[in-house]
């Protein structure tokens, strides 16, 4: 998907819309896992599956843990989402 980020298109492994405060990303299960890199983001978020899923999160010096509970991630701090089966949707709450 391509997104307008401030006036440069970005490319992300993700679908996503914006619904009570929360971005709702869809990963879908057929993304190559090579589209799944590490980054970091400028503000702290907490993110929460949609469903139960077996992808799960890591984030930098940490081992990998599921998305079966609320996460969360500090800004500037690298982390990547490892694909699991199915499709996986998650809401994103940037604080």
């Amino acid at each position: 998907m391509v997104v307008d980020n401030g006036g440069k298109s970005m490319n992300f492994p993700f679908k996503e819309h914006t619904q009570d405060g929360y971005h709702i990303r869809t990963f879908s299960e057929k993304v190559d896992s090579e589209e799944l890199m590490w980054h970091r983001d400028e503000e702290d978020r907490i993110v929460e599956s949609i469903g139960s899923t077996d992808w799960m999160i890591q984030l930098d010096d940490k081992l990998p843990q599921t998305l079966t509970t609320k996460v969360f991630i500090p800004k500037e701090v690298y982390h990547r989402v490892i694909k699991g089966n199915g499709d996986l949707t998650v809401k994103v709450k940037k604080l």
